[in-house]
């Protein structure tokens, strides 16, 4: 049975975490993907404006 990501979060630190999820849109194609990253709360406004 595989671990689940979840799991290794719930450490008294686990909290100060955030999953943000970004739409990228291509210039080849103009077609949309996603970028999804587990970032510290406190970075959460630089990974946005990435």
């Amino acid at each position: 049975m595989a671990k689940k990501v979840v799991a290794t979060l719930k450490t008294a630190t686990g909290k100060d975490w955030a999953k943000v999820i970004k739409a990228v849109k291509s210039p080849k194609t103009g077609a949309y993907s996603f970028k999804e990253e587990m970032v510290p709360v406190d970075k959460v406004q630089e990974f946005i404006k990435k």
